[in-house]
């Protein structure tokens, strides 16, 4: 059945991916970008910049002018930020939380009366492994995907009478343009800084963990499945079996080993 999809972030990575195949598909497919750029065939693309609410409305307005619904949406645009949480500049703590979280929060809000009219739908809302457990000098990029586990959470509990369904997708580790693009993002690195050689030696594991990480499509294969499910589950983790054990490990064992293995991990002193 063909279905009406609003997703954003599209130019790269998961929302290009997911954004051709669902096109493939016989989706109506609309995909925002923050400036224009050049989309597979059967993609509509929207300029729509999350930062920017009026162009949020226009977004969603240019969808239901055509379309008169918007059956799936799918919360994928987001940034990286990286540093200290002490000493990282305030300008990209800001960005990072206004982008990833309020500016999601304030799509979801223009979708969600479009939704409730026409009887139901589908909001799928990108978190991360890092949603589920606080990562060392990601900290404002965890605490932003924390945030969506909760307001998701919420939200499900809310929609539920007018048949609005909230899916949460946590990817592990992809090899995406995420670890160039947070470099323009990144606290700058001071010998002075007392976080400094922990700084450097963590992201570097990090870039390598993403550098070592599944393809996009992987995951745009799995997000096309979601979307063509009548039942879709309430969250899906899209990673490897260490991070999924990971994950598992969270829940199961004290936090205080489970700190310790993630210290190991990202090689943290002791």
């Amino acid at each position: 059945m063909e279905k009406v999809i609003l997703i954003t972030g599209i130019s790269s990575g998961f929302g290009k991916q997911t954004a051709r195949l669902l096109a493939e598909k016989g989706h109506k497919v609309y995909g925002t970008v923050r400036k224009v750029t050049e989309t597979d065939n059967g993609v509509t693309s929207l300029i729509m910049d999350l930062m920017n609410y009026d162009s949020v409305k226009q977004a969603v307005s240019s969808v239901i002018q055509k379309e008169g619904r918007i059956d799936i949406l799918i919360n994928n645009a987001g940034m990286h930020t990286g540093g200290p949480i002490e000493t990282s500049p305030s300008e990209n703590n800001k960005l990072q939380m206004d982008t990833n979280f309020m500016g999601m929060v304030n799509l979801t809000r223009e979708v969600l009366p479009v939704m409730r009219k026409q009887g139901g739908g589908t909001i799928i809302n990108f978190s991360s492994i890092g949603g589920l457990m606080g990562l060392p000098f990601q900290g404002f990029y965890s605490a932003g995907k924390f945030a969506i586990e909760g307001f998701s959470e919420a939200l499900r509990m809310e929609v539920r009478q007018f048949k609005i369904k909230i899916v949460l997708i946590n990817p592990g580790d992809f090899h995406t343009s995420n670890s160039a693009n947070r470099r323009n993002f990144l606290a700058p690195t001071d010998a002075k800084d007392p976080y400094n050689e922990q700084y450097l030696k963590t992201m570097a594991i990090i870039e390598k963990d993403e550098a070592n990480g599944w393809e996009p499509v992987i995951l745009a294969k799995k997000l096309v499945n979601i979307v063509e499910c009548k039942n879709p589950h309430n969250r899906y983790i899209i990673a490897s079996f260490e991070q999924k054990l990971a994950v598992a490990l969270k829940y199961i064992l004290p936090g205080k080993l489970f700190g310790m293995i993630l210290e190991d991990h990202y090689k943290i002193k002791q």
